[in-house]
């Protein structure tokens, strides 16, 4: 197969979402960097893929709670060759705040967090030079919903959001496309390393992995900013959308409104 499409980087590669999205994408005619701590399982997906596929196809092993790896995947994104970063890596805990210490809190907004954001900064750094790239930010519905779940992870996802659509807010016109991606519940083993067993989750409730994917790049051929794969009405969130942006020349005046100030007492 030509390559016609460029060079992705997948990060959390080696399973998962991460490795679905790099089967499509080298499907698609991406030659591929892929990036995760596991490089057995990374090289066993490259070797697969190079066979049925032809692309070319770079591991790079990086544990992205590390600074040092971090900065070696940025310095990767600054070569100028990457045309799509997919921000995949992530985690979630085992409990919430109440259950987890410092070093697992750290752990899961470095990973969850720092890693996205810094990536996504060498990245689009280079897409602007250049007038042209696209970055694909793993976000979750729980961005929407943090009452749903523990909000230390749903809080992470949430930055991701906002982060995504502001970059798409400000690089609309700089050649530079910003998708996050909404996935609900997905059968993958995130949900057995956060200690839940993915067979008590009632039926229908978990999508296939490559169902979530394969949606969601419908939504990136539509140049779609938020993707939300489970999300049967889109008016749904369109009209959440509208309200917050109707909100938003309300939220900063100079004067405190009457229903905060001090009712005298009587």
């Amino acid at each position: 197969m030509a390559t016609s499409k460029g060079v992705a980087l997948v990060t959390g590669a080696s399973a998962g979402i991460g490795a679905v999205y790099a089967d499509r994408l080298a499907k698609r005619g991406y030659d591929l960097v892929l990036v995760a701590r596991d490089v057995g399982r990374m090289a066993a997906l490259g070797e697969r893929l190079r066979d049925e596929t032809g692309v070319a196809i770079n591991v790079i092993p990086a544990d992205l709670t590390m600074d040092g790896d971090v900065a070696k995947i940025e310095q990767r994104l600054g070569v100028g060759d990457i045309t799509l970063l997919v921000n995949n890596a992530g985690m979630s805990l085992k409990g919430g705040i109440l259950e987890n210490g410092a070093p697992d809190l750290s752990r899961i907004i470095a990973l969850n967090v720092t890693a996205p954001t810094r990536l996504a900064s060498a990245a689009v750094k280079a897409f602007v030079a250049k007038g042209a790239g696209a970055i694909i930010n793993l976000s979750s519905v729980l961005a929407l919903a943090p009452e749903m779940f523990e909000g230390v992870y749903s809080g992470t996802k949430a930055y991701l959001l906002n982060l995504s659509q502001a970059m798409a807010a400000q690089l609309k016109d700089k050649g530079v496309y910003i998708q996050a991606v909404l996935p609900g519940a997905t059968r993958t083993d995130l949900w057995e390393k956060a200690g839940r067993d993915v067979n008590s989750f009632p039926q229908g409730f978990l999508m296939e992995v490559g169902d979530m994917v394969d949606a969601a790049l419908v939504g990136f051929d539509r140049r779609e900013t938020v993707t939300i794969p489970p999300l049967a009405d889109e008016g749904q969130f369109q009209v959440m959308q509208q309200a917050r942006l109707a909100m938003a020349p309300h939220l900063s005046k100079s004067e405190v409104p009457p229903r905060y100030r001090k009712q005298a007492v009587i």
